[in-house]
């Protein structure tokens, strides 16, 4: 199985369960493994036999900013159900970090894999 990525697709959204984290967006780190056969795009070289990661990865952008999930566990599963319905994506894997939640870490989060 080929993969496509992407990497660090960053959002400011409404994330988590204390009051402000509620009141406040901040920053949402997005890490997409897609998992597709990539060879017929390669053979035609056209982009209809692509995957359009663009305009995944504005999908995933735009619920990230406003779906305001209480978990970083809703929100990845949010995202692998949008990217599963793009066509050719086989299976996903899908991290979703909060680089603002602590102070003393550089991020926390959530990494799942469905097919």
């Amino acid at each position: 199985m080929d993969t496509i990525f992407i990497k660090d697709l960053r959002a400011r959204g409404i994330l988590g369960i204390y009051p402000h984290e509620r009141e406040t967006r901040q920053e949402i780190l997005v890490n997409l493994t897609l998992y597709t056969d990539t060879r017929r795009a390669a053979e035609t070289d056209d982009i209809a036999d692509c995957v359009d990661y663009d305009a995944l990865a504005q999908k995933v952008r735009t619920h990230a900013e406003s779906a305001a999930r209480l978990t970083v566990e809703a929100l990845a599963e949010d995202i692998a159900r949008l990217c599963l319905k793009e066509s050719g994506v086989e299976k996903v894997r899908v991290r979703v970090e909060k680089p603002e939640a602590i102070d003393f870490v550089d991020s926390v989060g959530v990494e799942i894999e469905r097919p």
